[in-house]
């Protein structure tokens, strides 16, 4: 007998409240980039501030189409175990530094990590492969400047990200491999890996009354790609390259291990359990989490969600394990 899917009764209100909201709201279609953002900013807010860190520092590099800043959360331990670079979610058009600050100082107090937070441009203002490119030179300024960063020299670093975010960590996994670049660990948290939008299982389960729509999903990335069409798909090349669409990737072989977190609400569900069995089948060590009762952004709700605490410290736990094991001698 099959049991019945029932979504948990700690995140339950946030649902209802977006679900509310959703019912008098013009078309996402009809709404502008500014509002979708401040929606955003509205819907994260009640978990604002996050605990303390010892220090938060801001930095901003030359990137090879402009500046890229980025916001670096100093853990009490000295050195740290690591630094995480954490690239945050929103679709690659709505969120920033401060829709995550909270669970930047999540994951920097527990994990005694270096946590830096990539303020990559957003689309549609910058569409892809913009988010990439500040990414990965975010993501080389800091391997080359990780002794300054953390006090030492070899300290191990590993990728994280969810949603959009989880696509660049990924992302940036593939081009670390590429390049030489050593990872501890890519931390993957209901990653957005196929742009392609095939109709999932999960897409067509969760599609709709779940805070993250279909329709919303296709308005990101029509966003993100720059394809200038509203409420449709279009058969574009930039959805099967891999820089898009990492589990189209030629070959994910060599990649760092990775901790994949998906929630069986969300319509990314899918493609995140298709990229962890993928990279086990290229011989990565995967760890995958589903989390049950769970919608998509439940990862920020902490501590209003207490599964969201769980979620985090899974994560923390995973990057200290990585962190660990990296450490030379």
């Amino acid at each position: 007998m099959v049991s019945e899917r029932v979504v948990s009764p700690e995140i339950q209100p946030i649902v209802d409240l977006v679900n509310a909201a959703a019912v008098d709201a013009p078309s996402i279609w009809d709404q502008s980039v500014a509002d979708r953002r401040d929606g955003y900013h509205a819907l994260v807010a009640a978990v604002q501030p996050g605990p303390e860190v010892a220090k938060v520092t801001h930095y901003a590099i030359d990137g090879p189409d402009g500046t890229v800043t980025m916001r670096c959360y100093q853990s009490t331990m000295d050195p740290p175990l690591g630094i995480i670079v954490f690239f945050h979610g929103g679709g690659w058009v709505i969120g920033d530094l401060d829709t995550h600050d909270h669970v930047c100082r999540e994951l920097t107090v527990k994990s005694d990590a270096l946590v830096i937070s990539v303020d990559y441009r957003l689309a549609p203002e910058t569409p892809f492969p913009g988010a990439v490119v500040d990414s990965w030179a975010a993501l080389q300024w800091i391997a080359q400047n990780r002794g300054g960063l953390s006090g030492d020299l070899r300290a191990p670093i590993a990728v994280c990200g969810d949603s959009a975010g989880g696509n660049l960590a990924a992302v940036m996994a593939l081009l670390a491999r590429d390049t030489g670049l050593d990872l501890a660990a890519q931390l993957l948290v209901y990653p957005a890996v196929d742009s392609r939008m095939n109709g999932s299982g999960s897409l067509v389960e969760n599609g709709e009354g779940y805070v993250l729509t279909r329709e919303t999903m296709l308005w990101f990335r029509n966003n993100y790609l720059g394809t200038g069409v509203r409420n449709e798909l279009i058969a574009d090349q930039r959805l099967h390259d891999w820089r898009a669409s990492p589990l189209l990737a030629e070959s994910l072989a060599g990649v760092a291990p990775a901790h994949i977190i998906t929630a069986e609400f969300d319509p990314l569900r899918d493609e995140g359990t298709a990229y962890a069995n993928a990279l086990r089948s290229a011989g990565v060590d995967v760890a995958h989490t589903d989390y049950p009762g769970m919608v998509h952004i439940f990862f920020q709700l902490s501590p209003i969600v207490p599964m969201a605490t769980t979620a985090i410290n899974e994560i923390a736990a995973a990057s200290r394990e990585a962190f660990i094991v990296d450490t030379p001698g």
